[in-house]
This record gives C-alpha cells, sequence and structure tokens, in this order.
C-alpha cells in the first residue's frame, strides 16, 4: 500500500496584515551597494577626505557666488598685504584677491584633473580589455606598446609634447591622458584574464551574445572596482602635475590663475620670507586636495574588495 506522506502547510497571514518576515533574513538581504557604501564609511579618513573634497569641489564651483573680489583685479596700492578683513588670504605680487585666484584657479586644476583622468581610464580600459579578451597576438601586440610607452621618462616626454603644442589646459589633459593611460591597462587586462572563463561568460557566449557585449556587458562591470580606485588616485597625480608644470611655466598660462602657476611668483626667498601667505594657502590646497584624492581611494580599495567580508 502506497503511503501518502503528510503535507505540511504554511498558514496564510489574515486578510490585511502582512505577511511575517524574519529580520534576520531582511539583513542578510541588503544590497550590495549598500554594503559597500558601509564600509566606505566606516573608514574615518576616507570620510575626511570626501569631506574636505566636498567643501573644496563645491567652493570652486561656485566662486564666482564665493569670490570677494575679481580674481584679474590688480590693487596695485595693495601688493602682497597680508590677511585681512578686505583680503582675506592677502594678495600676491600684483595685489590680486588671493581667495578669489585659488577658487578660480581651483575649476582649472580640478577641471584638468577629472578630465584626464577621464581620457586615461577610457583609453586604458579599451586596451586592457581587448588585451585580456582576446590574448594571442592581440595581446602581445598591445602590450609591447605599453612596454614601450613605460619605457620612456614621462617627465621629458611631458615638457617636450608640452612646449612642441604650446602650454595650455587642453594640452595637459591631451599629454596626460596619453601618456598615463599604461596602469589603467594593465590592470584592466589582470582583470579579463581572471574573469573571462567564469561560468557566467562562457554562458553569454554560448547564447551567442558578441564579443564586443560580453567585454562591456559581462565582464567589464565585474572588473570595475579596481578601475573605479585607480582612477580616484590618479586624479590626485594629476594634478600635482599640473602643479608641477604650471610652477615651471610649462603649464596653464597667466592670467588665468591654477595652482600651480599661482606658485611660480613665489619662488623668491624674498617674497616666501616677507609675504608667507602667498606661496603657503596655494600650497596647502594642493596638498589637502591630493591627500583627499588618495585617502577616498584607499577607502574604495577597501570598500569594493571582494575578500573582505562584512562581520
Amino acid at each position: 500500500m502506497e503511503q501518502n506522506t503528510p503535507q505540511v502547510f504554511q498558514p496564510s497571514p489574515p486578510a490585511g496584515k502582512p505577511p511575517v518576515v524574519d529580520k534576520q533574513i531582511i539583513g542578510k538581504r541588503r544590497s550590495l551597494l549598500s554594503i559597500m557604501v558601509a564600509k566606505f564609511f566606516q573608514n574615518k579618513l576616507a570620510l575626511f577626505g570626501l569631506i574636505i573634497l566636498s567643501i573644496i569641489t563645491l567652493g570652486c564651483i561656485f566662486a564666482p557666488l564665493l569670490s570677494p573680489h575679481d580674481p584679474d583685479f590688480q590693487d596695485l596700492y595693495n601688493r602682497l598685504a597680508p590677511p585681512s578683513a578686505d583680503y582675506w588670504l592677502g594678495t600676491d605680487n600684483l595685489g590680486r584677491d588671493l581667495f578669489s585666484r585659488m577658487l578660480h584657479g581651483g575649476q582649472v586644476s580640478l577641471y584638468v584633473g577629472f578630465a584626464s583622468m577621464v581620457g586615461a581610464v577610457i583609453i586604458g580600459a579599451t586596451v586592457g580589455a581587448l588585451a585580456g579578451f582576446f590574448g594571442g597576438i592581440i595581446d602581445s601586440f598591445l602590450m609591447r606598446i605599453v612596454d614601450i610607452i613605460i619605457s620612456f621618462p614621462n617627465i621629458f616626454l611631458l615638457i617636450t609634447l608640452v612646449t612642441i603644442l604650446s602650454p595650455s589646459a587642453n594640452t595637459l589633459i591631451m599629454v596626460f591622458a596619453l601618456l598615463s593611460w599604461t596602469s589603467t591597462a594593465r590592470i584592466v587586462r589582470g582583470e579579463f584574464l581572471s574573469l573571462k572563463n567564469r561560468e557566467y561568460v562562457l554562458a553569454a557566449r554560448t547564447i551567442g551574445m558578441s564579443n564586443l557585449r560580453v567585454i562591456f556587458s559581462q565582464i567589464l562591470p565585474n572588473a570595475a572596482g579596481p578601475i573605479i580606485v585607480a582612477a580616484t588616485l590618479a586624479v590626485g597625480s594629476f594634478i600635482l602635475a599640473e602643479a608641477a608644470l604650471s610652477f615651471f611655466g610649462l603649464g596653464v598660462q597667466p592670467p588665468q590663475a591654477s595652482w600651480g602657476n599661482m606658485l611660480t611668483d613665489s619662488r623668491s626667498v624674498t617674497i616666501f620670507r616677507t609675504a608667507w601667505w602667498y606661496p603657503t594657502f596655494p600650497g596647502l590646497l594642493i596638498l589637502f586636495t591630493v591627500l583627499s584624492f588618495n585617502f577616498i581611494g584607499d577607502g574604495l580599495r577597501d570598500a569594493l574588495d571582494p575578500r573582505v567580508v562584512e562581520k
């Protein structure tokens, strides 16, 4: 005789009342994004960097509203004036308000940093994705190009190209993007080599997805973590490079202000001794901005690391 296995029925909730759900299950079903955000905000240095960078960025964006003076107005009667109620951070050697020029100069420096990062990431991600996905001759050819570019001293290439193409913000962006994509390409290539044989990639290719669609819809999103971290750290390095070239007169040209060319006229020992505010405040702004990007990059690296298990 067949024995019927008794079935256990779960009682349905009364009408008008929601079903009872275990709160622990809800907690375990938190989205991956919320876990990453929580891990990022647990990093105090990353949070500090985010706050400082937000203040600096918003100040530069709203520079026309926050600037108490025209950044290009020359008050020759108040040259190298110390900080006061009229000039909050003092004036430069031409009597221009230092605070106003720092805000407007930040627009240029941040623009160069972010635009160069975008260009370098696009080129590097494309080259690394093609090399890692297809392998073989394509991989060897693209990686030899990377090796050739890396073998040249960047500082001499930067100075040569900027001098030939005439110094400007757009020139710096183009040169930085063309010379700084190699590290991103290597990172993306390594990620693609480890991801292209995963089950979901093989399944996508089995159902007939094109190679480009597999690259950009299946593999690249899963390799986004290291790319984001590298891009964040690159912005700070581009801002430093812009400041260095502008300091030597090869970057953004006066009268357009940038954090780098604001330091150019303060190279004199006399100015440094008699007007300490002139080089100090732009230098501190560069320091805090680059540190903020580095802190944020470290926080993103920890938050996006899949090996970090939530406790």
